[in-house]
Protein backbone atom coordinates (compact mmCIF):
# COMPACT_ATOMS: atom_id res chain seq x y z
CA UNK A 1 0.00 0.00 0.00
CA UNK A 2 3.08 2.69 0.19
CA UNK A 3 3.55 2.02 -3.32
CA UNK A 4 0.31 2.58 -3.75
CA UNK A 5 0.38 6.44 -1.84
CA UNK A 6 4.28 7.54 -3.22
CA UNK A 7 2.70 6.39 -6.71
CA UNK A 8 -0.39 8.70 -5.78
CA UNK A 9 1.63 11.33 -4.68
CA UNK A 10 4.11 11.53 -7.47
CA UNK A 11 1.51 12.26 -9.98
CA UNK A 12 0.75 15.17 -8.98
CA UNK A 13 3.95 16.66 -10.32
CA UNK A 14 1.67 16.11 -13.92
CA UNK A 15 -0.87 19.40 -13.45
CA UNK A 16 -3.27 16.92 -15.51
CA UNK A 17 -3.16 13.99 -13.55
CA UNK A 18 -5.90 12.88 -11.55
CA UNK A 19 -5.76 10.79 -8.43
CA UNK A 20 -7.76 8.02 -7.24
CA UNK A 21 -9.68 8.82 -4.30
CA UNK A 22 -12.19 6.25 -2.38
CA UNK A 23 -15.13 7.33 -2.14
CA UNK A 24 -17.86 6.07 0.50
CA UNK A 25 -21.26 7.70 0.34
CA UNK A 26 -22.26 6.12 3.62
CA UNK A 27 -25.58 6.33 5.50
CA UNK A 28 -28.60 8.23 6.68
CA UNK A 29 -27.42 12.23 5.55
CA UNK A 30 -24.03 10.59 3.97
CA UNK A 31 -25.00 10.69 0.14
CA UNK A 32 -26.48 13.87 0.23
CA UNK A 33 -23.20 15.64 2.17
CA UNK A 34 -21.08 13.45 0.04
CA UNK A 35 -22.59 14.87 -3.27
CA UNK A 36 -22.31 18.40 -2.15
CA UNK A 37 -18.87 17.87 -1.34
CA UNK A 38 -17.92 16.46 -4.35
CA UNK A 39 -20.39 18.87 -6.70
CA UNK A 40 -18.17 21.65 -5.00
CA UNK A 41 -14.12 20.06 -5.02
CA UNK A 42 -14.67 19.06 -8.59
CA UNK A 43 -15.78 22.82 -9.46
CA UNK A 44 -12.72 24.02 -7.85
CA UNK A 45 -10.71 22.00 -9.97
CA UNK A 46 -9.80 18.95 -7.15
CA UNK A 47 -7.43 16.85 -9.74
CA UNK A 48 -9.16 14.07 -7.87
CA UNK A 49 -10.88 10.51 -9.90
CA UNK A 50 -13.64 9.39 -7.51
CA UNK A 51 -13.56 5.57 -6.81
CA UNK A 52 -17.03 4.66 -4.86
CA UNK A 53 -16.88 1.88 -2.58
CA UNK A 54 -19.82 0.27 -0.86
CA UNK A 55 -19.81 0.24 2.91
CA UNK A 56 -22.35 0.49 5.36
CA UNK A 57 -25.54 -0.68 6.60
CA UNK A 58 -26.58 -1.56 3.96
CA UNK A 59 -23.85 -4.40 3.76
CA UNK A 60 -23.93 -5.12 6.98
CA UNK A 61 -27.83 -6.01 6.14
CA UNK A 62 -26.74 -8.17 3.31
CA UNK A 63 -24.76 -10.45 5.96
CA UNK A 64 -21.39 -9.19 5.89
CA UNK A 65 -20.68 -8.64 9.20
CA UNK A 66 -17.41 -6.24 8.71
CA UNK A 67 -19.51 -3.62 6.88
CA UNK A 68 -17.29 -3.87 3.73
CA UNK A 69 -18.16 -5.86 0.45
CA UNK A 70 -15.19 -8.56 -0.22
CA UNK A 71 -14.19 -5.86 -3.15
CA UNK A 72 -13.44 -3.14 -1.22
CA UNK A 73 -10.24 -3.85 0.29
CA UNK A 74 -8.77 -3.85 -3.38
CA UNK A 75 -10.50 -0.44 -4.43
CA UNK A 76 -8.48 0.54 -0.96
CA UNK A 77 -4.92 -0.19 -1.86
CA UNK A 78 -5.27 0.96 -5.45
CA UNK A 79 -6.20 4.58 -3.97
CA UNK A 80 -4.71 4.68 -0.75
CA UNK A 81 -6.90 7.59 0.33
CA UNK A 82 -10.62 7.88 1.43
CA UNK A 83 -13.19 10.40 1.81
CA UNK A 84 -15.28 8.59 3.88
CA UNK A 85 -19.15 9.76 4.89
CA UNK A 86 -21.09 9.42 8.24
CA UNK A 87 -21.59 4.90 8.26
CA UNK A 88 -24.35 3.45 10.93
CA UNK A 89 -23.52 0.78 12.59
CA UNK A 90 -26.60 -1.72 13.25
CA UNK A 91 -27.62 -2.37 17.10
CA UNK A 92 -27.31 -5.89 18.47
CA UNK A 93 -24.47 -8.40 18.84
CA UNK A 94 -22.43 -9.47 15.79
CA UNK A 95 -21.73 -5.93 13.98
CA UNK A 96 -18.28 -4.62 13.99
CA UNK A 97 -17.77 -0.78 13.82
CA UNK A 98 -16.76 -0.11 10.23
CA UNK A 99 -14.59 3.04 11.21
CA UNK A 100 -12.80 1.05 14.26
CA UNK A 101 -12.20 -1.72 11.70
CA UNK A 102 -10.79 0.61 9.21
CA UNK A 103 -8.48 2.74 11.48
CA UNK A 104 -6.96 -0.88 13.24
CA UNK A 105 -6.66 -2.60 9.60
CA UNK A 106 -4.97 -0.04 7.74
CA UNK A 107 -2.45 1.52 10.70
CA UNK A 108 -4.03 4.39 11.23
CA UNK A 109 -2.79 5.74 14.49
CA UNK A 110 -3.00 9.49 14.17
CA UNK A 111 -6.44 10.93 14.06
CA UNK A 112 -6.87 14.93 13.28
CA UNK A 113 -9.47 16.81 14.83
CA UNK A 114 -8.89 20.85 14.10
CA UNK A 115 -11.82 22.57 15.44
CA UNK A 116 -12.12 26.77 15.33
CA UNK A 117 -14.94 29.12 15.73
CA UNK A 118 -16.33 30.94 12.75
CA UNK A 119 -17.62 34.23 15.13
CA UNK A 120 -19.57 36.31 14.45
CA UNK A 121 -20.98 34.44 11.76
CA UNK A 122 -21.64 30.90 13.40
CA UNK A 123 -23.24 31.47 17.08
CA UNK A 124 -20.65 30.30 19.51
CA UNK A 125 -20.06 31.07 23.30
CA UNK A 126 -16.30 30.86 22.71
CA UNK A 127 -14.83 33.10 19.53
CA UNK A 128 -11.60 32.50 20.41
CA UNK A 129 -11.71 28.52 19.77
CA UNK A 130 -8.86 27.40 17.73
CA UNK A 131 -7.66 23.81 18.88
CA UNK A 132 -6.52 20.38 17.43
CA UNK A 133 -7.37 17.01 19.13
CA UNK A 134 -4.94 14.51 18.28
CA UNK A 135 -6.42 11.26 19.53
CA UNK A 136 -4.43 7.74 19.62
CA UNK A 137 -6.54 5.62 17.29
CA UNK A 138 -5.83 1.98 17.67
CA UNK A 139 -5.22 0.96 21.25
CA UNK A 140 -7.47 1.23 24.35
CA UNK A 141 -10.52 0.29 24.94
CA UNK A 142 -11.50 0.46 21.51
CA UNK A 143 -9.40 -2.98 21.20
CA UNK A 144 -13.03 -4.29 21.63
CA UNK A 145 -12.03 -7.55 24.14
CA UNK A 146 -14.81 -7.79 26.17
CA UNK A 147 -16.00 -10.59 27.78
CA UNK A 148 -18.79 -11.88 30.15
CA UNK A 149 -17.72 -13.47 33.06
CA UNK A 150 -20.07 -14.12 35.65
CA UNK A 151 -23.90 -13.69 35.34
CA UNK A 152 -23.66 -10.07 37.09
CA UNK A 153 -20.33 -8.89 35.21
CA UNK A 154 -18.78 -7.71 32.32
CA UNK A 155 -15.28 -6.87 31.38
CA UNK A 156 -13.68 -4.76 28.48
CA UNK A 157 -10.19 -4.97 28.18
CA UNK A 158 -7.91 -1.77 28.04
CA UNK A 159 -4.71 -2.49 26.27
CA UNK A 160 -1.91 0.98 25.93
CA UNK A 161 1.62 0.06 24.05
CA UNK A 162 4.60 2.01 24.27
CA UNK A 163 4.61 1.81 21.15
CA UNK A 164 1.11 3.40 20.46
CA UNK A 165 1.80 5.99 22.65
CA UNK A 166 5.63 7.08 21.29
CA UNK A 167 3.94 7.16 17.91
CA UNK A 168 1.06 9.30 18.87
CA UNK A 169 2.97 11.75 21.07
CA UNK A 170 5.87 12.02 18.56
CA UNK A 171 3.11 12.93 16.27
CA UNK A 172 1.22 15.57 18.39
CA UNK A 173 4.69 17.27 18.58
CA UNK A 174 5.67 17.43 15.17
CA UNK A 175 2.24 18.24 13.86
CA UNK A 176 2.68 21.22 16.20
CA UNK A 177 5.87 21.95 14.72
CA UNK A 178 4.86 21.94 11.15
CA UNK A 179 1.47 23.88 11.81
CA UNK A 180 3.58 27.34 13.73
CA UNK A 181 1.57 25.70 16.91
CA UNK A 182 3.20 26.75 20.27
CA UNK A 183 1.79 24.05 22.62
CA UNK A 184 1.37 20.87 23.44
CA UNK A 185 -1.28 19.32 26.34
CA UNK A 186 -1.89 15.67 27.54
CA UNK A 187 -4.77 14.43 28.70
CA UNK A 188 -4.87 11.03 30.92
CA UNK A 189 -6.57 9.78 33.99
CA UNK A 190 -2.90 8.16 35.19
CA UNK A 191 -3.95 9.04 39.25
CA UNK A 192 -6.90 6.06 38.71
CA UNK A 193 -5.39 3.92 35.61
CA UNK A 194 -1.60 4.37 37.04
CA UNK A 195 -0.36 1.84 34.70
CA UNK A 196 -2.22 2.28 31.57
CA UNK A 197 -2.21 5.98 31.99
CA UNK A 198 0.62 6.22 33.66
CA UNK A 199 2.54 4.81 30.66
CA UNK A 200 1.30 7.50 28.08
CA UNK A 201 2.05 9.97 30.79
CA UNK A 202 5.52 8.66 30.69
CA UNK A 203 6.03 8.65 27.64
CA UNK A 204 4.59 11.85 27.13
CA UNK A 205 7.90 13.25 29.82
CA UNK A 206 10.32 11.22 27.73
CA UNK A 207 9.21 12.92 24.32
CA UNK A 208 8.48 16.16 25.28
CA UNK A 209 12.01 16.64 26.36
CA UNK A 210 12.54 16.16 22.83
CA UNK A 211 10.97 19.55 21.68
CA UNK A 212 12.19 22.49 24.08
CA UNK A 213 10.82 25.17 21.73
CA UNK A 214 6.87 23.94 22.83
CA UNK A 215 5.15 24.42 25.67
CA UNK A 216 3.85 21.86 27.62
CA UNK A 217 1.41 20.71 30.26
CA UNK A 218 -0.39 17.50 31.54
CA UNK A 219 -3.83 17.56 33.06
CA UNK A 220 -6.30 14.99 33.75
CA UNK A 221 -8.99 13.95 31.58
CA UNK A 222 -11.78 15.59 33.87
CA UNK A 223 -10.45 18.83 34.64
CA UNK A 224 -9.31 19.04 30.83
CA UNK A 225 -12.69 18.22 29.66
CA UNK A 226 -13.95 20.99 32.01
CA UNK A 227 -11.65 23.61 30.75
CA UNK A 228 -11.86 22.72 27.30
CA UNK A 229 -16.00 23.30 27.54
CA UNK A 230 -15.14 26.54 29.07
CA UNK A 231 -11.92 28.28 28.41
CA UNK A 232 -10.99 26.17 24.93
CA UNK A 233 -9.03 29.49 24.21
CA UNK A 234 -6.66 28.07 26.74
CA UNK A 235 -5.60 25.17 24.06
CA UNK A 236 -3.48 24.91 21.48
CA UNK A 237 -2.78 21.03 20.38
CA UNK A 238 -4.23 18.22 22.95
CA UNK A 239 -2.84 14.55 22.73
CA UNK A 240 -4.79 12.07 24.51
CA UNK A 241 -5.71 8.30 24.21
CA UNK A 242 -8.19 6.65 22.48
CA UNK A 243 -11.68 6.72 24.39
CA UNK A 244 -11.49 10.68 26.07
CA UNK A 245 -10.18 11.67 22.13
CA UNK A 246 -13.45 11.25 20.54
CA UNK A 247 -15.39 12.20 23.77
CA UNK A 248 -13.58 15.99 24.11
CA UNK A 249 -13.22 16.28 19.83
CA UNK A 250 -16.70 15.97 19.96
CA UNK A 251 -16.93 18.71 22.99
CA UNK A 252 -14.35 20.83 21.00
CA UNK A 253 -16.33 20.92 18.14
CA UNK A 254 -19.82 21.38 19.49
CA UNK A 255 -18.69 24.34 20.99
CA UNK A 256 -17.46 26.29 17.99
CA UNK A 257 -21.08 26.07 17.42
CA UNK A 258 -21.98 22.49 15.70
CA UNK A 259 -20.42 19.15 15.42
CA UNK A 260 -21.39 19.63 11.78
CA UNK A 261 -18.23 22.01 11.50
CA UNK A 262 -15.74 19.62 11.60
CA UNK A 263 -13.83 17.57 9.38
CA UNK A 264 -11.35 14.64 10.78
CA UNK A 265 -8.21 12.98 9.31
CA UNK A 266 -7.12 9.19 10.26
CA UNK A 267 -3.43 9.09 9.24
CA UNK A 268 -1.10 6.21 9.07
CA UNK A 269 2.23 5.64 7.45
CA UNK A 270 0.57 4.10 3.73
CA UNK A 271 -3.17 4.60 3.96
CA UNK A 272 -5.60 8.35 4.57
CA UNK A 273 -9.06 8.55 6.01
CA UNK A 274 -10.87 11.40 5.26
CA UNK A 275 -14.04 11.86 7.51
CA UNK A 276 -16.49 14.61 9.03
CA UNK A 277 -16.98 13.80 12.75
CA UNK A 278 -20.70 13.91 13.19
CA UNK A 279 -22.74 10.62 12.61
CA UNK A 280 -25.20 9.22 10.34
CA UNK A 281 -28.29 11.40 11.82
CA UNK A 282 -31.25 9.33 10.21
CA UNK A 283 -33.27 11.48 11.27
CA UNK A 284 -32.83 13.99 8.31
CA UNK A 285 -32.02 11.97 5.87
CA UNK A 286 -33.65 12.60 2.35
CA UNK A 287 -34.41 16.14 3.78
CA UNK A 288 -32.35 18.08 2.22
CA UNK A 289 -31.66 20.04 5.71
CA UNK A 290 -27.39 18.17 6.31
CA UNK A 291 -24.89 20.71 6.62
CA UNK A 292 -21.77 19.15 4.16
CA UNK A 293 -20.07 21.36 6.42
CA UNK A 294 -18.11 19.20 8.49
CA UNK A 295 -17.16 16.63 5.33
CA UNK A 296 -15.75 19.69 2.88
CA UNK A 297 -13.74 20.21 5.89
CA UNK A 298 -12.26 16.94 5.89
CA UNK A 299 -11.99 17.11 1.60
CA UNK A 300 -10.00 19.83 2.53
CA UNK A 301 -7.77 18.50 4.34
CA UNK A 302 -7.47 15.49 2.29
CA UNK A 303 -6.39 18.03 -0.72
CA UNK A 304 -3.89 19.31 1.18
CA UNK A 305 -2.61 15.90 2.28
CA UNK A 306 -2.57 15.13 -1.40
CA UNK A 307 -0.50 18.27 -2.37
CA UNK A 308 -3.31 19.98 -4.24
CA UNK A 309 -3.00 23.10 -2.07
CA UNK A 310 -3.84 25.97 -4.50
CA UNK A 311 -7.25 23.81 -4.60
CA UNK A 312 -7.77 23.30 -0.75
CA UNK A 313 -7.17 27.18 -0.46
CA UNK A 314 -9.91 27.96 -2.88
CA UNK A 315 -12.21 25.52 -1.16
CA UNK A 316 -11.44 26.41 1.98
CA UNK A 317 -12.27 30.51 1.05
CA UNK A 318 -15.13 30.14 -0.94
CA UNK A 319 -16.75 28.57 2.38
CA UNK A 320 -15.61 31.14 4.79
CA UNK A 321 -17.02 34.04 2.57
CA UNK A 322 -20.58 31.32 2.21
CA UNK A 323 -20.38 31.78 6.40
CA UNK A 324 -20.10 35.36 6.67
CA UNK A 325 -22.79 36.42 4.17
CA UNK A 326 -25.07 34.55 6.23
CA UNK A 327 -25.67 31.31 4.17
CA UNK A 328 -26.33 28.96 6.63
CA UNK A 329 -27.82 25.57 6.78
CA UNK A 330 -30.53 25.03 9.86
CA UNK A 331 -28.00 24.02 12.32
CA UNK A 332 -25.56 26.66 12.38
CA UNK A 333 -28.82 29.78 11.90
CA UNK A 334 -28.19 32.54 14.11
CA UNK A 335 -28.28 36.61 13.97
CA UNK A 336 -26.10 36.52 10.79
CA UNK A 337 -28.43 34.49 8.80
CA UNK A 338 -29.23 36.33 5.59
CA UNK A 339 -30.35 32.83 3.82
CA UNK A 340 -31.73 29.58 5.27
CA UNK A 341 -30.62 26.83 2.79
CA UNK A 342 -30.70 23.18 2.22
CA UNK A 343 -27.35 20.99 1.60
CA UNK A 344 -27.74 21.04 -2.07
CA UNK A 345 -28.45 25.14 -2.26
CA UNK A 346 -25.47 25.40 -0.05
CA UNK A 347 -22.85 23.50 -2.07
CA UNK A 348 -24.17 25.83 -5.13
CA UNK A 349 -23.35 29.05 -2.97
CA UNK A 350 -19.76 27.58 -2.05
CA UNK A 351 -19.50 26.75 -5.74
CA UNK A 352 -20.30 30.37 -6.95
CA UNK A 353 -18.17 31.65 -4.14
CA UNK A 354 -15.18 29.74 -5.38
CA UNK A 355 -11.85 32.68 -6.07
CA UNK A 356 -13.41 34.40 -3.93
CA UNK A 357 -11.80 35.22 -0.32
CA UNK A 358 -13.18 36.28 3.82
CA UNK A 359 -13.96 39.78 4.25
CA UNK A 360 -13.56 39.03 8.13
CA UNK A 361 -12.32 35.50 8.92
CA UNK A 362 -8.65 34.78 8.39
CA UNK A 363 -8.38 33.46 4.97
CA UNK A 364 -7.01 29.82 4.54
CA UNK A 365 -3.17 29.79 4.17
CA UNK A 366 -1.29 27.11 2.65
CA UNK A 367 -1.13 23.99 4.85
CA UNK A 368 1.92 21.32 5.33
CA UNK A 369 -0.99 18.95 4.88
CA UNK A 370 -1.14 15.82 7.47
CA UNK A 371 2.13 14.52 8.61
CA UNK A 372 3.05 10.72 7.45
CA UNK A 373 5.70 9.75 9.96
CA UNK A 374 7.60 6.47 9.04
CA UNK A 375 6.63 3.53 11.16
CA UNK A 376 9.30 3.28 13.97
CA UNK A 377 10.54 0.26 15.36
CA UNK A 378 9.75 -0.37 18.86
CA UNK A 379 13.42 0.66 20.94
CA UNK A 380 14.80 -2.15 22.46
CA UNK A 381 14.33 -2.43 26.16
CA UNK A 382 16.09 -4.85 28.62
CA UNK A 383 14.42 -5.56 31.54
CA UNK A 384 14.40 -8.36 33.88
CA UNK A 385 10.52 -10.11 34.19
CA UNK A 386 9.70 -12.35 36.97
CA UNK A 387 6.73 -13.86 37.62
CA UNK A 388 5.66 -13.85 41.57
CA UNK A 389 1.83 -14.77 41.61
CA UNK A 390 -1.07 -15.17 40.24
CA UNK A 391 -4.59 -13.02 40.24
CA UNK A 392 -7.60 -15.72 39.76
CA UNK A 393 -10.79 -14.61 39.37
CA UNK A 394 -13.89 -16.46 40.70
CA UNK A 395 -17.64 -16.32 40.36
CA UNK A 396 -19.06 -16.93 43.70
CA UNK A 397 -22.45 -15.78 44.51
CA UNK A 398 -23.27 -17.39 48.24
CA UNK A 399 -26.08 -15.86 49.82
CA UNK A 400 -24.40 -13.68 52.12
CA UNK A 401 -21.11 -13.25 49.65
CA UNK A 402 -18.58 -13.48 53.09
CA UNK A 403 -15.22 -12.81 52.01
CA UNK A 404 -13.92 -14.68 55.29
CA UNK A 405 -16.02 -17.50 53.73
CA UNK A 406 -14.35 -17.31 50.79
CA UNK A 407 -10.88 -17.02 51.75
CA UNK A 408 -11.23 -20.12 54.26
CA UNK A 409 -12.08 -22.16 51.10
CA UNK A 410 -9.36 -21.35 48.99
CA UNK A 411 -6.91 -21.94 52.17
CA UNK A 412 -8.08 -25.37 52.38
CA UNK A 413 -7.25 -26.07 48.69
CA UNK A 414 -4.10 -24.22 48.56
CA UNK A 415 -0.52 -24.58 49.37
CA UNK A 416 2.86 -24.82 47.73
CA UNK A 417 4.73 -21.58 46.60
CA UNK A 418 1.66 -19.42 46.36
CA UNK A 419 -0.47 -18.22 49.10
CA UNK A 420 -3.65 -16.47 49.38
CA UNK A 421 -2.35 -12.54 49.89
CA UNK A 422 -6.02 -10.44 49.21
CA UNK A 423 -9.56 -10.73 47.72
CA UNK A 424 -10.83 -7.99 46.31
CA UNK A 425 -14.67 -7.22 44.43
CA UNK A 426 -14.92 -4.92 41.85
CA UNK A 427 -11.59 -3.65 42.47
CA UNK A 428 -12.25 -2.93 46.40
CA UNK A 429 -9.84 -4.74 48.55
CA UNK A 430 -12.80 -7.00 50.86
CA UNK A 431 -10.46 -9.16 52.83
CA UNK A 432 -8.53 -9.03 55.27
CA UNK A 433 -10.01 -6.45 56.24
CA UNK A 434 -12.54 -4.75 54.34
CA UNK A 435 -16.20 -2.88 54.87
CA UNK A 436 -19.52 -4.35 56.08
CA UNK A 437 -20.83 -1.28 53.61
CA UNK A 438 -19.13 -2.43 49.99
CA UNK A 439 -21.33 -4.09 47.71
CA UNK A 440 -20.25 -7.31 46.49
CA UNK A 441 -21.07 -8.61 43.12
CA UNK A 442 -20.71 -12.59 41.93
CA UNK A 443 -16.96 -11.18 40.76
CA UNK A 444 -14.11 -12.03 42.94
CA UNK A 445 -10.31 -11.49 42.41
CA UNK A 446 -8.04 -13.70 44.62
CA UNK A 447 -4.28 -12.57 44.99
CA UNK A 448 -1.76 -15.65 44.95
CA UNK A 449 1.83 -14.68 45.79
CA UNK A 450 5.17 -16.30 46.35
CA UNK A 451 6.83 -14.80 49.89
CA UNK A 452 8.44 -11.37 49.51
CA UNK A 453 11.44 -11.47 47.73
CA UNK A 454 10.92 -14.83 45.51
CA UNK A 455 9.71 -15.93 42.58
CA UNK A 456 7.71 -19.08 40.60
CA UNK A 457 7.26 -20.82 37.83
CA UNK A 458 4.31 -21.52 35.62
CA UNK A 459 4.22 -25.31 37.37
CA UNK A 460 3.51 -23.74 40.64
CA UNK A 461 0.93 -21.27 38.91
CA UNK A 462 -0.74 -24.99 37.36
CA UNK A 463 0.15 -26.33 41.07
CA UNK A 464 -2.59 -24.01 42.50
CA UNK A 465 -4.71 -24.41 40.11
CA UNK A 466 -5.20 -27.90 40.20
CA UNK A 467 -5.00 -27.75 44.08
CA UNK A 468 -8.63 -25.30 43.22
CA UNK A 469 -10.58 -27.94 41.23
CA UNK A 470 -11.61 -29.59 44.87
CA UNK A 471 -12.70 -26.59 46.45
CA UNK A 472 -16.21 -26.94 43.73
CA UNK A 473 -15.77 -22.41 43.07
CA UNK A 474 -15.96 -21.73 39.49
CA UNK A 475 -12.79 -19.71 38.13
CA UNK A 476 -13.05 -17.85 35.25
CA UNK A 477 -10.06 -15.98 34.71
CA UNK A 478 -6.18 -16.37 35.70
CA UNK A 479 -3.75 -13.17 34.94
CA UNK A 480 -0.22 -13.75 35.99
CA UNK A 481 1.59 -11.17 37.99
CA UNK A 482 5.57 -10.18 37.28
CA UNK A 483 7.82 -7.22 38.19
CA UNK A 484 9.79 -6.05 35.59
CA UNK A 485 13.52 -5.04 37.00
CA UNK A 486 11.56 -5.68 40.54
CA UNK A 487 8.85 -3.15 39.84
CA UNK A 488 5.43 -4.64 40.06
CA UNK A 489 3.81 -4.85 36.92
CA UNK A 490 0.06 -4.85 38.12
CA UNK A 491 -2.31 -2.27 40.34
CA UNK A 492 -3.29 -3.26 43.64
CA UNK A 493 -7.01 -3.05 45.27
CA UNK A 494 -8.38 -0.39 46.15
CA UNK A 495 -8.58 0.47 50.15
CA UNK A 496 -4.96 -1.02 50.68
Amino acid sequence: MQATLDSNLSALTDPGALVPVAVAHGDGIGPEIMDATLRVLLAAGARIQPLPIRVGEAVYKEGHTSGFTPDTWDTLRAAGVLLKAPITTPQGGGYKSLNVTLRKTLGLYANVRPCRSYAPFVPTLHPQTDVVIIRENEEDLYAGIEHRQTREVVQCLKLVTRQGCERIVRYAFEYARAHGRKKVTALSKDNIMKLTDGLFHEVYREIGAEYPDIAQEHQIIDIGTARLATRPERYDVIVTLNLYGDIISDVAAEITGSVGLAGSANIGPSFALFEAIHGSAPDIAGQNLANPGGLLQAAVMMLGHLGQHEVAEKVQNAWLRTLEDGVHTPDIAGEHTTQKVGTREFADAVIARLGQTPAQLPAARRSPGQLVLPPAPPAPRDVTKTLVGTDVFFEWAEADRDPQALAETLQAHTGGALRLNMITNRGVKVWPGGQQETRRADHWRCRFLAPEGQSVSHEDVVALLSGLLGSGLDFIKTEHLYTFDGVPGFSMGQGQ
